[in-house]
């Protein structure tokens, strides 16, 4: 730190402090705040902070904070890492995550999926992670085949290398123009955004993980680290059982993920495997707290990938499920997304649907013929189940109010 120019160190020393503040004033953990005040002092201080660190972006739709987890857990063998372990996935966050760390010579960095080109050119990377690409939050989000495009023009003659999840037709045409890549299978779960070739605009055919266009000649690489089930086939042909305390699919395809990002940094997956299984909950997601005698365990889901995902790790038994949905600037103010979601698998569930916009989320568990009853606030769900398990599932400041309520320690 005292090799930055004494400009940059008074922004980080008064980043620092307002982060503080803001933690101590119950504001959140300070990140974006202390990051922002750095970045007016030192326009510069991001390319300063990165400077002679080994950094990973990790950037995707959804899975972007577990998987940012997982990497840097499984790289705390080699030294100190630097992260936005809490999801502050803009430049603001990565100042702050960078700033508190200054020895660390590595770093692992959540990207937002728009910011990707801004933060590689400020820091060059040595690794970038795209993982999916899907729609979400409609009424700011660009179009995902714009932002795919904006990938594949930074990555274009960039020094950097990617891995990238070759199951997801997006994601490969967007990282395809790199110099070095790493393809991995990784599975892609939610296909509804990706039955067009992004290079043509023809048809995708597709066989299993396999796919290609029909009228051109865009088509799925050849992965080399392939995700079946719970076992990673490794790029020598080893074949590994993929040990996580982090429930789902989902999960599985961002340790596979995680695996390859450490091997660029010489980490083997058998010295990974056990760090990533140390991992059990990531920012409140997944963690059980209990209270009067329930169970709560908390999920996150921002769109209909991610509500695919949640519903994944539900019980098979079927047990209760709270639903809880926000429109508020963090999650997109157009709820018209809950429509491409597939509500009848909660069908026999007792389900409760509340949040700002629970009579949205009402109306479309109605047509998806759910059995559900409206509340004005989650305890009211929560104190309507008998003592035992209860899953809530929740859009972004949806979840946060409620793991504030029932436990910030999360």
């Amino acid at each position: 730190m005292s090799d930055l120019p004494m400009r940059a160190q008074l922004a980080v020393a008064l980043g620092r402090t307002a982060s503080k503040m803001s933690r101590l004033a119950g504001r959140g953990d300070g990140s974006v705040i202390g990051g922002k005040i750095g970045l007016k002092l030192d326009p510069d201080l991001l390319t300063r902070l990165a400077a002679n660190r080994k950094l990973v972006l990790v950037s995707a739709t959804n899975g972007k904070t577990t998987t940012t987890r997982l990497i840097a857990s499984a790289m705390s063998g080699l030294g100190e890492v630097a992260t936005n372990a809490f999801g502050a996935n803009m430049p603001t966050g990565h100042v702050s995550a960078l700033a508190a760390a200054p020895a660390a010579k590595y770093g692992v960095l959540e990207c937002d999926e728009k910011y990707v080109p801004m933060v590689l050119r400020e820091t060059g990377a040595n690794v970038v992670l795209l993982m999916n690409l899907s729609r979400d939050q409609m009424d700011r989000a660009g179009e995902i085949w714009q932002l795919a495009g904006k990938w594949r023009k930074a990555l274009d003659g960039a020094d950097t290398h990617v891995v990238a999840n070759c199951d997801d037709p997006l994601v490969t045409w967007g990282a395809q123009t790199a110099k070095s890549v790493t393809w991995v299978s990784a599975g892609q779960h939610w296909r509804e955004d990706s039955w067009c070739c992004p290079e043509c605009g023809g048809p995708l055919d597709r066989e299993g993980t396999n796919w290609a266009c029909r009228q051109c000649s865009f088509a799925r690489p050849r992965p080399e680290w392939i995700l079946h089930g719970n076992r990673v086939t490794t790029p020598d042909g080893r074949v590994l059982d993929l040990q996580l305390n982090l429930p789902g699919r989902a999960n599985r395809s961002n340790g596979v993920m995680a695996l390859a990002v450490v091997a660029q940094f010489g980490v083997p997956p058998e010295v990974a495997m056990p760090l990533l299984g140390k991992v059990a909950s990531v920012a409140g997601r997944y963690t059980t707290v209990q209270y009067q005698g329930r169970d709560i365990r908390l999920l996150l889901a921002k769109n209909p990938a991610g509500w695919l995902e949640a519903f994944d790790v539900l019980d098979p038994a079927p047990g209760p499920v709270a639903l809880s949905i926000n429109a508020q600037g963090p999650d997109g103010r157009d709820t018209s997304w809950l429509w491409d979601v597939d509500y009848r698998i909660l069908k026999g569930r007792p389900v409760w649907a509340t949040g700002e916009r629970r009579i949205d989320l009402a109306a479309r568990l109605e047509a998806a013929e759910v059995d559900f009853r409206v509340v004005d606030d989650i305890e009211q769900a929560v104190l309507s189940v008998p003592p035992g398990k209860l899953d809530v599932i929740a859009n972004y400041t949806a979840f946060q109010d409620i793991r504030t309520r029932y436990g910030r320690a999360l």
